[in-house]
């Protein structure tokens, strides 16, 4: 389940854990085998504690353990900056334009970053947003309320877009351009994204329907399909918010290796 590839690039960037002298305990388990279960739970959804240990994973309590230490020493993040250099300097993101949208999810166990979703009549969830480049790679995910205004979390995704290296010269940060629906239809959100030089692209609220960016705006609600593939992604299952994002980013570090490979 993980390609060589994928590991050689994970592998060095797992924080090391000196075994004890004394009183040792029992042998930890192999990264790669937990990493195999970490991603067996994101791509089927079945609750930890079914996790078959007859296929060399370890327990789902090992696995939860290592995605969360994972999680908090940044294994992740780095992980997705790494594909998206890669991305980078393969010519492969396409700096031009930038599109945002969003997507809710019901959060059946509530917890932090939750709320009542105005779309599923009133029920408790939770917002994947989403940035991606022209096509359709995604640059920075973020997870809120389900009851949150879109347009809130529109300038800490653009802040969440590392400085991607790759090429000769400076990094690049910011695209050119920014296409959004009218859930973004704010005058004080486009002098913010001009003050950064990037050219807001943003459809009117009460205008007719039919935006005209649709050929552009498909790219994200495709990234937004992309990230529901994984079964643990189409619902929030976790009460904990951080095990749910990381979650989120390592699926978006997968959709970039295969970006990256196909």
């Amino acid at each position: 389940m993980v390609p060589d590839g994928l590991w050689q690039r994970i592998e060095p960037l797992l924080p090391t854990i000196e075994r004890r002298y004394r009183n040792p305990g029992r042998k930890r388990i192999d990264d790669r085998k937990a990493l195999c279960g970490i991603l067996f739970v994101l791509y089927t959804a079945i609750p930890w504690e079914f996790l078959p240990q007859e296929l060399g994973f370890g327990s789902g309590m090992t696995c939860w353990r290592r995605l969360r230490d994972w999680h908090q020493a940044g294994v992740w993040s780095q992980l997705h900056e790494l594909l998206r250099v890669e991305l980078h300097a393969a010519d492969r993101l396409d700096w031009s334009k930038a599109v945002v949208d969003s997507s809710h999810v019901r959060a059946l166990k509530g917890g932090p970053k939750t709320g009542p979703s105005p779309v599923d009549r009133g029920r408790t969830g939770s917002k994947h947003h989403v940035i991606t480049d022209g096509n359709g790679i995604p640059l920075a995910v973020s997870l809120g309320g389900g009851n949150r205004n879109d347009i809130l979390q529109l300038m800490p995704l653009i802040e969440a877009i590392p400085p991607v290296r790759g090429k000769v010269g400076k990094s690049r940060r910011r695209p050119k351009a920014l296409y959004a629906d009218r859930a973004y239809d704010h005058d004080r959100y486009r002098r913010q994204l001009r003050e950064k030089r990037i050219e807001p692209i943003i459809a009117r609220r009460g205008t007719p329907h039919g935006s005209g960016l649709g050929v552009h705006r498909w790219v994200v609600e495709q990234t937004l399909a992309l990230l529901h593939w994984f079964r643990r992604l189409r619902i929030r299952w976790e009460i904990r918010d951080d095990i749910h994002e990381a979650f989120m980013i390592l699926a978006s570090a997968i959709i970039c290796w295969r970006r990256l490979n196909h």
